[in-house]
């Protein structure tokens, strides 16, 4: 009862919609700019660095305190903390990609994964953010770079002795965020996708780029 609990209390923080919030606050309804995503990528589009900053730490924080909660919560009870961090970041991850407060839209996932694995998996994304900014330099493509950071924190998971529950979390997380930058890994192909540092119109124009996290 327990794990359920704390996964439903890790979903709802997950499903807080920063970017959304922030946006409207401005007048721009974010799901109708750009991608229609209400991460921080969308927001930077739209709004620029001021804006997306805190919604990027505020998205990190959902991932971060659903698995820290989970895990205490379990602690009390005298449950299994690692398993029930791993739900509870799960279950964060899984609010801000389908939000129950915007008819089960969202962002993509990259920063409150990132934000679970900081509690789960600290080092692995220390080298995820490590591929996530050099990929970024060099290419300039924050969906490449996301994608590739995914990957590697889930090669990671695999190569490093993780209790089986951390591994999969890990392949997971990766596999979703994956899953969801399609429409990038096409344009990516078709060399039609936008750069770090292009700004968008008010026009909800999918080329313009993706709000990746």
């Amino acid at each position: 009862m327990a794990l359920l609990l704390s996964a439903g209390m890790a979903y709802v923080i997950g499903s807080l919609p920063f970017g959304f919030w922030l946006a409207k606050a401005r007048g721009i309804d974010i799901q109708k700019v750009g991608s229609g995503n209400i991460g921080a990528t969308n927001v930077l589009r739209a709004l620029g660095p001021r804006a997306a900053v805190p919604v990027l730490i505020m998205d990190i924080l959902k991932g971060f305190v659903g698995a820290a909660l989970a895990a205490q919560i379990s602690r009390a009870t005298g449950g299994n903390p690692s398993l029930a961090a791993v739900i509870g970041g799960l279950a964060a991850f899984a609010g801000h990609n389908w939000s129950f407060l915007l008819g089960f839209r969202g962002g993509r996932g990259v920063a409150t994964g990132a934000g679970a694995a900081l509690y789960v998996l600290p080092y692995g994304v220390l080298l995820g953010v490590t591929v996530l900014v050099a990929v970024v330099f060099v290419t300039r493509y924050v969906s490449l770079g996301s994608i590739l950071a995914a990957a590697s924190v889930a090669a990671y998971a695999l190569a490093v002795p993780f209790p089986p529950e951390r591994r999969i979390f890990a392949l997971a997380a990766a596999s979703v965020i994956i899953y969801k930058h399609r429409p990038n890994i096409g344009r990516l192909l078709s060399g039609t996708e936008s750069k770090f540092g292009q700004r968008i119109g008010s026009a909800k124009t999918p080329p313009a780029g993706d709000g990746h996290v």
